[in-house]
């Protein structure tokens, strides 16, 4: 027999041993990491589930990190693992919201057919697209468009990065609408700054109480504004089934209205 080769084989075999149990031990920890990965991640999604339950229910300012975390059974150093605080934790609930919101539109807009379309098709679908992917959850829903109004600086913040966001997308709109003759040619900024607003007040206004009215009606209300910040004629988009005569004025006929002017002799 060959010593030099005796030496050789078991020189080979000892090292394919190391790198089977090399591997074997990377395949452990492999397995570890995603196993830690799938607790955490589990962990999150519970504490996101819990605060949108509590922020429904309580409301924001009346709900603490700790009960937070009693409810889900999280300890709160595992919280502040997730989230940097309370106000991380809203502001990951709202774009989470927000972002299926752009998403739905842009994909609707990515559509071939969306391409040709004219102002009134598009916007008509981008708005709907929106408002159906912001609505979905009615909870989720109040969580961005009512908790988060007055929750602090950094959720404002975030707050007004979307509303940047909106301003650019619209002002795209709107600066299409124009090239193609449907639009007057002005600035649009204002307009569309209080389109926004308008839009978060009336999604807001829809999940204080879904029950109030339905979607449909938000929808076109919703798409009769949009048109209308852009100077596009709203004539034919539904009313919502209430005839125009039928709507309530108030109560105070033209004639008993102050019109602001001098006192005649009898009001001396």
């Amino acid at each position: 027999m060959d010593p030099g080769r005796n030496s050789a084989d078991t020189t080979s075999s000892s090292s394919a041993r190391t790198r089977a149990k090399e591997t074997r031990t990377d395949h452990t920890r492999t397995d570890q990491d995603r196993t830690g990965q799938d607790r955490r991640a589990a962990r999150r999604e519970r504490l996101l589930a819990t605060a949108t339950d509590l922020f429904t229910t309580r409301g924001y300012p009346a709900t603490s990190i700790e009960r937070i975390c009693a409810t889900a059974h999280v300890s709160i150093r595992a919280f502040y693992e997730e989230f940097e605080g309370r106000e991380a934790l809203l502001i990951a609930l709202h774009n989470d919201v927000a972002r299926a919101g752009m998403e739905a539109a842009l994909t609707v807009l990515s559509d071939p057919g969306m391409e040709s379309a004219g102002a009134r098709a598009r916007i008509s679908a981008l708005t709907r697209a929106y408002l159906d992917a912001v609505t979905v959850e009615p909870i989720a829903t109040r969580i961005a468009f009512v908790e988060v109004i007055g929750a602090g600086r950094a959720v404002e913040e975030h707050r007004l990065l979307w509303r940047s966001l909106w301003s650019d997308f619209l002002s795209g709109e709107a600066e299409r609408a124009v090239e193609r003759g449907e639009a007057v040619r002005r600035d649009h900024s204002l307009a569309i700054m209080a389109l926004i607003g308008a839009i978060n007040e009336l999604v807001a206004h829809w999940a204080r109480d879904a029950t109030a009215f339905p979607r449909e009606l938000l929808a076109e209300e919703l798409v009769r504004h949009a048109l209308a910040a852009l100077g596009i004629p709203t004539d034919d988009i539904p009313t919502g089934g209430i005839p125009a005569d039928d709507i309530p004025t108030g109560g105070i006929p033209a004639d008993d209205i102050p019109t602001g002017g001098p006192l005649t002799d009898e009001g001396k």
